[in-house]
């Protein structure tokens, strides 16, 4: 009797310890599944990426623009505020589109920065450094010269016409006899002495919003420009290697134009800059005629060689013998 009762109590004593063991294994059961819910939720909220919302800066509108020169309606629905088309030959206005406006030109700048310097007969062979003078504080922008670039004279002007480059416009001004005043006094008094007196200058570049002119003088500028042959080749090539050091650099134009067929330009300049917009002015021939383009102030990131297109269309529909050119394929 006593064996039966010490086994039941054994049995009883066993199973009150299960019980009071289950809440503690459920308790820590309990434990890891919040512990690892924690873990979870804190990579959950370590892996988000919290993102600031893009702010929109406002486009800069050019004097164009503010002036509302872009107002002005014409046949062509120019996204240019001024756009000016002559026969080099006769004078004679085939299209015109705010003419007289003045405004600032950019890096047409250039084709009067290499007219002066060509004109002054400095030797194109001579070896011309950059320096810290050519950097850019107008505009910061950047430039693939490097302080202590070594190049020619004729490099340099070659790049200032082909590739736009600001440093070498700038270095060639600084070299200029007297220094950069002296060039600049000379930019202007060329520009009076051509009849454009809507034109100042402040600078070899174009990167000065001051550098201004309208859209009749820089047809001026483009006829004279246009019958100096070197000025013709180095304006209208393509691309180019130059030696930077020991590293041969390629340099390409900045006017696409220049590798379509269906156009024959003589003669060209690019520019841009903020207060400008997009500007173009070129020499070419159409229909047997040279005529002179000028486009100022189009809006839009390849609207001036849209411009140009619109317009070589228009002149074939328009101008007598146009159907024996290339033009005319379109």
């Amino acid at each position: 009797m006593l064996g039966i009762l010490l086994k039941t109590f054994a049995a009883a004593f066993l199973s009150f310890s299960l019980l009071t063991a289950l809440p503690g294994v459920a308790t820590a059961g309990t434990a890891d599944v919040k512990s690892k819910a924690r873990t979870s939720s804190t990579r959950q909220v370590k892996s988000v990426v919290l993102r600031k919302q893009a702010v929109v800066v406002p486009a800069v509108p050019t004097f164009g623009q503010t002036a509302g020169l872009h107002e002005v309606d014409d046949p062509l629905a120019l996204k240019s505020s001024v756009a000016y088309v002559m026969d080099q030959n006769t004078n004679e206005v085939l299209f015109s589109k705010n003419p007289q406006a003045v405004l600032p030109i950019a890096s047409i700048t250039k084709l009067m920065t290499a007219l002066v310097v060509v004109e002054v007969g400095q030797s194109l062979d001579e070896k011309l450094t950059v320096t810290a003078d050519d950097i850019d504080t107008e505009k910061n922008t950047r430039s693939r010269l490097a302080v202590g670039t070594t190049l020619t004279r004729g490099d340099m002007l070659h790049l200032a016409l082909m590739s736009s480059e600001n440093r070498a416009a700038h270095a060639l001004g600084r070299n200029y006899p007297g220094g950069l005043d002296a060039f600049v006094a000379a930019m202007n008094a060329k520009a009076q002495s051509l009849g454009m007196a809507d034109t100042h200058y402040v600078e070899p570049t174009g990167l000065s919003s001051h550098n201004q002119s309208s859209a009749s003088d820089l047809a001026k500028l483009v006829n004279v420009t246009s019958q100096v042959p070197l000025l013709r080749d180095l304006s209208t090539s393509r691309e180019a290697r130059v030696a930077l050091g020991k590293r041969l650099v390629q340099f390409r134009s900045t006017n696409g134009l220049l590798s379509n067929p269906l156009w024959d330009i003589g003669l060209q300049k690019t520019g841009f800059i903020n207060e400008a917009g997009k500007c173009l002015v070129m020499q070419a021939r159409m229909a047997g005629r040279q005529l002179i383009m000028v486009f100022l102030d189009s809006s839009g990131k390849a609207s001036r060689i849209a411009d140009a297109e619109r317009m070589r269309k228009w002149l074939a529909s328009t101008l007598p013998g146009e159907a024996d050119t290339p033009s005319a394929k379109l």
